[in-house]
């Protein structure tokens, strides 16, 4: 039997693949979209973004937008190697699993 592949552990968590799936498919994202895509609580998706942050899978840039506060999130080339990876490996394993 074929030895399956590791599963980033960064990624494979759900809340944190979610992310990365949502970002990979815009330019950017204000926290509050993504908090809103996700239904997630402030503090969970503050950490699991930062998480994503030390990996180096995202960036985030702050400012303010009409004196409020404004968090915006970009997945970096990084991470977009990252998660085509993990996906490829979840493939992989699947078809081992089926096949």
């Amino acid at each position: 039997m074929p030895e399956l592949p590791e599963l980033n552990p960064v990624i494979h968590g759900k809340l944190r693949l979610a992310l990365l799936s949502l970002l990979a498919g815009v330019e950017e994202a204000e926290f509050t979209w993504l908090r809103a895509r996700t239904g997630s609580t402030d503090g969970n998706l503050g950490a699991q973004l930062g998480r994503l942050e030390e990996a180096g899978y995202v960036t985030v840039e702050k400012r303010f937008v009409q004196r409020k506060p404004q968090t915006l999130y970009r997945m970096t080339e990084t991470g977009r190697a990252a998660l085509t990876e993990y996906v490829q490996a979840l493939k992989s394993m699947l078809g081992a699993a089926i096949g």
